[in-house]
């Protein structure tokens, strides 16, 4: 069985700032859901063989998705690299 590892919480606090608001229902936990999406790419799976303790595979795909369209993970790595 893999290892679930997350994000810490210094990690995120970085890069929070660079993710799109909550409006409405909110949605689930950020930190688990973009470590599962960083395992699913580090890993060259599809997101259906994403451990479960990462949340529903629709969920990682979803995010992953949104995110990429509103450029979120283009910010966090221009901020990285400055």
């Amino acid at each position: 069985m893999s290892e679930v590892v997350l994000l810490s919480e210094r990690q995120m606090k970085r890069i929070e700032p660079f993710f799109p608001l909550a409006h409405g229902v909110p949605h689930v936990d950020d930190r688990r859901v973009l470590s599962g999406i960083v395992y699913v790419i580090r890993n060259g799976l599809q997101w259906k063989d994403a451990p479960k303790a990462y949340g529903p595979d629709k969920t990682l795909y979803n995010r992953f998705i949104r995110w990429s369209r509103l450029a979120a993970f283009n910010r966090i790595f221009v901020a990285l690299t400055e």
